[in-house]
């Protein structure tokens, strides 16, 4: 577990956080069945920093945009995104 500093409502438990998305797509190509399996399963897995999307369902249910560190957790960036629920 760790803390995730909340925009609206300060640093919180990840526990309260529902982790949606990393902001990066997943081409589909239309070829053969290995090319799709492939590209749905088979992904890099970078031991760096990457921006994830976030949402605080067990708080203020607002939606925050994540620079955390993939191996090690350690957040450089936290910002709200959009308007609250």
């Amino acid at each position: 577990m760790f803390l995730i500093a909340c925009p609206h409502c300060g640093p919180r438990s990840q526990a309260e956080f529902v982790y949606e998305r990393a902001e990066e797509a997943v081409a589909y190509p239309d070829g053969t069945p290995q090319e799709t399996l492939a590209a749905l399963y088979t992904r890099a897995n970078p031991r760096d920093f990457a921006w994830e999307l976030w949402r605080h369902a067990y708080g203020c249910r607002g939606w925050i945009r994540m620079r955390r560190h993939r191996t090690t957790h350690e957040i450089a960036e936290i910002e709200a995104v959009g308007a609250r629920l």
